[in-house]
C-alpha cells in the first residue's frame, strides 16, 4: 500500500493545483479552436500547445536547473548551492524556509558568478534547464523568433498564389 500512496503522491494528477488545471484547460480550448473550428490556428495551435506544456505540474519544463533544484533538491544540495550563494541557512526555518530563502537570493541579490556556482551545482546533481526554458532563452532571448514569425507571415500572405497552391 506504502508504494500505491507513494506512486499517487509523486503523479501529476497528484500535484495539479487549480491554477494549472485551469491553464490547461484554457490551452486545450485554444487547440480546439484552432484545429476544429479553424479559428486562426497558425496563432492559436502554438498558444495553446505551449500553455499546456508549461502548466504539466512537477514537469519543470518552463523553468531553469537552478529553479528546479531550489523546488525539489534534497537539504545537502540546498546547504550547497547556499554556501555558492554566499548565503546562511536558519535551521529552525526548516526545508521549506530555506527554498524560500534560495529563490529570494537567487531570483534578486546574487552577481552572476554567484549564480553560475550555485547552476553548476544543480547541474552537476542531475537537474537540466526545461525544454521551454531552453527555448525561450535562445529564441525570445535573442529576438530570433519574432524576425522568423513575421518571415513567415510575410511569405504566407506575400508569396505567389502559385507557390502555395
Amino acid at each position: 500500500m506504502d508504494k500505491l500512496i507513494t506512486l499517487w503522491e509523486g503523479s501529476g494528477l497528484y500535484n495539479l493545483e487549480l491554477g494549472q488545471a485551469v491553464m490547461i484547460l484554457v490551452g486545450l480550448g485554444l487547440l480546439y479552436l484552432a484545429i476544429y473550428k479553424k479559428f486562426e490556428p497558425l496563432l492559436l495551435v502554438p498558444i495553446g500547445f505551449g500553455g499546456i506544456l508549461a502548466n504539466i505540474p512537477e514537469a519543470g519544463l518552463a523553468i531553469s536547473a537552478l529553479d528546479q533544484a531550489i523546488e525539489v533538491a534534497k537539504p545537502a544540495v540546498l546547504q550547497q548551492m547556499a554556501t555558492a550563494l554566499g548565503a546562511t541557512l536558519d535551521p529552525l526555518t526548516g526545508v521549506e524556509g530555506w527554498r524560500e530563502t534560495l529563490k529570494a537570493i537567487a531570483h534578486d541579490s546574487a552577481a552572476p558568478d554567484q549564480l553560475r556556482a550555485a547552476k553548476d551545482i544543480a547541474v552537476s546533481v542531475g537537474y537540466s534547464d526545461g525544454m521551454l526554458y531552453n527555448f525561450y532563452k535562445v529564441a525570445i532571448g535573442s529576438g530570433i523568433a519574432p524576425l522568423l514569425i513575421f518571415m513567415g507571415v510575410g511569405a504566407m500572405c506575400c508569396a505567389p498564389r502559385k507557390i502555395l497552391q
